[in-house]
């Protein structure tokens, strides 16, 4: 284990600057993934950690060594690559071993380890076989096991399950978080997938446009997003953002909508915003149909999901802009085009500047 430390640590390609200054302490231990679309600055910023990419500015530092100019091999670390860059000519066993024989380990060590792996992984029935005859989620875990096989202090990881099936992801998903927890290894995993990150990271480093938008865990993420992109981006669908207007405790929507905004977070509003302008935000499940619910809308859309309903209702017909997604009870029965009414729970609403495009934060 190790902890990492980023200090200001920037990537320029060019004229092109594919990273931002970066300030990011990663904790002994911890599962850390990096997310965010494509191009948006994480996979350099996994590279610059393995020392396969030059950085451009800043400091790197594993454990309490600057590695910030130091050779890959010389950094304690294990790369496993989306690909699973394995040796096609290696049997599977010695793909496994390959690292402890570079690094000329005697053979009980290599035997020691090679049967801690094989039994953590319980690929026991491969070690004769080559990779050619393997299937994607077995490649992955022989691609996993060689990384393993080295005790590194650090697992860093670049989209490794992008290149499977879903059963094969959500199996690996849970191998690979189980693996940490075994190993106690602090680990870096890029990818794209929000569920992933969801799912598997003790914190999310959210990036967009080479910039870190947002640091923190799961739920901080998704239930307080920092700002409009984090908002957008994490959740399936994002978070529901409706344009209004405020004035003295009420936000005013389109279709004479309206909605009183909860006391706690009155003073913050009124300090924060730039104007009268205002964006409320929910999440899906934050939202139910009743009778007697402030907002009027239409059924635009009622998708069955087997557990749930995803309802999408549109405030104004035809205006996209003002459409909400209501998850609710698979026994709700709205049928295109019906009128519906609903309700916010007012501890789920959240509040953002259009302007800055920042979360509104109570002090």
């Amino acid at each position: 284990m190790a902890q990492i430390e980023l200090k200001q640590v920037e990537k320029k390609f060019g004229e092109f600057q594919a990273v931002q200054p970066v300030d990011l302490t990663i904790k002994n231990g911890e599962f850390v993934v990096l997310l965010g679309p494509s191009g948006c600055g994480k996979t350099t910023t996994l590279r610059m950690i393995s020392g396969l990419e030059a950085v451009s500015g800043g400091k790197i530092f594993i454990g309490d060594r600057d590695v910030t100019w130091r050779n890959p091999d010389d950094r304690d670390i294990a790369f496993v690559f989306q690909l699973y860059a394995l040796y096609p000519h290696m049997t599977v066993q010695k793909n496994i071993t390959f690292p402890l024989e570079a690094q000329k380990a005697s053979k009980e060590v290599i035997q020691r380890r090679l049967k801690h792996v094989v039994d953590l992984l319980q690929i026991q029935h491969l070690l004769p076989l080559k990779p050619g005859s393997l299937s994607g989620g077995d490649k992955q875990r022989v691609a996993l096991g060689r990384a393993l096989v080295r005790k590194p202090s650090v697992f860093l990881m670049d989209e490794p399950l992008g290149a499977l099936d879903a059963d094969f992801r959500e199996t690996m998903r849970a191998e690979i978080k189980k693996l940490h927890i075994a190993e106690e290894a602090t680990t870096v995993y890029v990818t794209h997938d929000q569920v992933e990150a969801m799912a598997m990271g003790d914190r999310i480093v959210v990036m967009s446009n080479a910039f870190v938008q947002q640091v923190g865990t799961p739920a901080e993420v998704y239930y307080d997003p920092a700002n409009l992109f984090v908002a957008r981006f994490i959740g399936s669908p994002g978070m529901n953002l409706l344009d209004g207007e405020y004035k003295d405790g009420v936000v005013h929507f389109v279709g004479g909508n309206r909605f009183e905004v909860p006391q706690q977070w009155r003073s913050a509003i009124s300090t924060q915003l730039s104007s009268d302008k205002i964006i409320l935000g929910f999440r899906p499940e934050a939202a139910y149909a009743s009778e007697n619910g402030p907002f009027g809308a239409e059924v635009y859309a009622n998708d069955l999901h087997g557990a749930f309903n995803m309802m999408h209702v549109a405030l104004e017909a035809e205006n996209v802009d003002a459409m909400v997604h209501i998850r609710g009870d698979r026994g709700l029965k709205y049928a295109i085009g019906d009128p519906i009414r609903f309700g916010l729970k007012p501890e789920m609403v959240r509040f953002f500047d259009p302007q800055s495009e920042r979360a509104v934060v109570i002090a």
